[in-house]
């Protein structure tokens, strides 16, 4: 016996079957997925709440953690996680092996988040410390781009990089980390330019105070024995121990996310807590009006005293 042939249903006299329309309506649905990658998404910071936000949003959220790190609070929320050293090259092209097989070689969205935080004096400063948080904070956003560009490419993607208002303020103590941001800053800046005629946008998000965990690991830190400026020991335990007026990561992660979904994100974009007055003091105020802020917070006159008296003493 011969298989069995499809009954053939005709049609009424002038009706076509739409093969065009369900055609274009099934690429459309293929356009619609938004593939986001996100690095740095450990449980409490920024990336979390990006990838919480993106998935609102209806989109394929693709997360990193550091080796280390725990996976559950993501993987609880039907978010895909995988490991990532974004200081490691061998690490990065394992992730974009993956990710070009999730995606199908299409990533609209890659989110530079994954960041790290110094702080001390710029003349204690570790330059050991300060290279590693550039590694982390510089160079692995551009392992990032240098890896991942085919697939963005591809997708006429967006490229979000996580700076901060650190990148415009000479806040003290935190000179290594601001060089840091104010070099991602430019660097996505000078980026944006070179990556339009390919059809790839870039925005940098400009955050302000965020409630996130970035400062944990400098709670502990203290001056170094015999620093200049062991006069402002205990206003610099109070610093790093500072709890700051902060925005929600959520609240932060609501603002950001619609903007890099647009066809046309700013190139910059200001959110969080301080970012009006930064913003405003630096387009309307002259280079060191920041001085006449920060000396009285940072107590810098009692400093200004005590140097003088250990000038004359070893004159």
């Amino acid at each position: 016996m011969s298989a069995l042939q499809p009954f053939p249903v005709p049609l009424p006299a002038g009706v076509k079957f739409p093969v065009k329309t369900f055609a274009k309506r099934q690429r459309a649905v293929v356009m619609a997925q938004r593939y986001v990658l996100i690095t740095g998404c450990g449980e409490g910071g920024i990336g979390e709440a990006l990838a919480r936000e993106y998935q609102k949003k209806a989109c394929t959220v693709i997360t990193t953690v550091l080796p280390w790190e725990s996976k559950d609070h993501l993987i609880s929320a039907g978010i895909q996680c995988y490991e990532l050293d974004v200081t490691d090259d061998a690490s990065v092209q394992a992730l974009e092996r993956i990710v070009d097989k999730v995606t199908e070689g299409r990533l609209h969205v890659l989110v530079n988040n994954a960041g790290i935080c110094y702080t001390m004096t710029g003349i204690d400063t570790d330059v050991q410390e300060v290279q590693k948080m550039f590694n982390v904070n510089v160079f692995g956003p551009m392992r990032m781009v240098h890896h991942f560009h085919p697939m963005l490419i591809k997708a006429r993607g967006t490229i979000v990089n996580i700076g901060s208002v650190g990148g415009i303020v000479p806040y003290m103590y935190g000179s290594s980390y601001n060089a840091t941001k104010a070099a991602l800053a430019h660097w996505a800046n000078t980026l944006r330019v070179e990556m339009a005629p390919l059809g790839v946008k870039v925005t940098t998000i400009i955050s302000g105070n965020i409630g996130t965990n970035i400062l944990k690991s400098d709670t502990a830190r203290t001056l170094p024995e015999g620093s200049f400026y062991a006069p402002l020991a205990r206003e610099f335990q109070e610093h790093v121990q500072r709890v700051p007026d902060t925005t929600p990561r959520a609240v932060y992660a609501s603002h950001v996310v619609p903007q890099t979904l647009k066809a046309n994100p700013p190139a910059w974009y200001w959110v969080g807590a301080t970012t009006g007055i930064v913003r405003f003091m630096d387009i309307f105020g002259f280079r060191t009006v920041w001085d006449y802020i920060l000396w009285p917070v940072f107590n810098l006159g009692k400093l200004r005293q005590e140097t003088e008296v250990w000038r004359r003493g070893n004159e």
